[in-house]
């Protein structure tokens, strides 16, 4: 009996080491390949969409290739939907999650995090001929247009706002243009967004909440801490070089890592 427990325990601290080895070495195992393999929806604009001749693009896949390149290698996206997207990087599916992922204290329980590399806001927006309201208290009695359930529509009601629940972005800006609401308090990103598209709508961002920002790094497995800072000097030397700056304003129109 006693030299099965051994063989048994022998075997489970193999696994454990061999498993803390994986870890240690993944970076070099990606210089190895030649690949840094990553996780994104594709279908989640501007961030990680398909173009007009389906090639992959957006500003999360550029970063990712920039990401790639400083390491030595090549970039290799690996498409899926969302709600399975992390589960994939458990699987081993892939090396990294570039899609937009918000650095939760929940998530970062499990995963590592890269620093941060975009920060989006709570904004408020209203029409550009609006004079009345200047600040998120000036919401009281007025109404905005908001998804019900979303931080940003609880942030509306908070400060008395009577909120017009909507679908989503696009939806509260056409209530928002064509008078039906005062404003709402949205996602700065989303707005710079629709801005670059449409720089003569007729709205304007009169104040951000910075104390409901939300930011968002490269996901990793845990105890990777060579590929961590490898990732992290990456992203430090586009800040760096100007190549950060570059990708940003080709879709957000300024920079947005802060």
């Amino acid at each position: 009996m006693k030299s099965i427990r051994s063989i048994l325990l022998i075997g489970l601290l193999q696994a454990v080491v061999a498993t803390s080895a994986f870890a240690a070495d993944e970076l070099a195992q990606i210089k190895s390949a030649g690949v840094f393999k990553i996780g994104t929806e594709g279908t989640y604009a501007p961030f990680t969409f398909h173009d007009a001749s389906n090639q992959l693009t957006g500003f999360d896949v550029e970063i990712g290739r920039a990401i790639a390149q400083r390491l030595g290698v090549k970039a290799e996206f690996i498409e899926g939907k969302w709600d399975g997207l992390i589960a994939g990087l458990d699987a081993n599916r892939y090396d990294a999650v570039i899609n937009e992922v918000s650095i939760t204290d929940a998530r970062k329980a499990k995963y590592d995090f890269s620093s941060p590399y975009i920060t989006s806001h709570a904004a408020l927006i209203v029409r550009s001929d609006n004079t009345t309201i200047k600040t998120f208290d000036d919401l009281k009695g007025k109404k905005s247009a908001n998804t019900l359930t979303s931080n940003f529509g609880k942030i509306a009601l908070a400060h008395g706002a009577d909120v017009v629940a909507v679908q989503g972005f696009n939806e509260s800006v056409d209530l928002l243009t064509s008078g039906r609401v005062d404003a709402t308090v949205n996602d700065s990103l989303s707005y710079l967004d629709f801005k670059k598209h449409k720089p003569d709508a007729k709205v304007k961002i009169v104040a951000l909440d910075n104390t409901d920002s939300d930011q968002s790094g490269v996901l990793i497995r845990k105890g990777s801490p060579e590929l961590q800072a490898a990732i992290n000097k990456a992203l430090a030397d586009m800040k760096a070089d100007g190549t950060y700056d570059k990708i940003s304003i080709k879709y957000f129109g300024k920079d947005v890592s802060k």
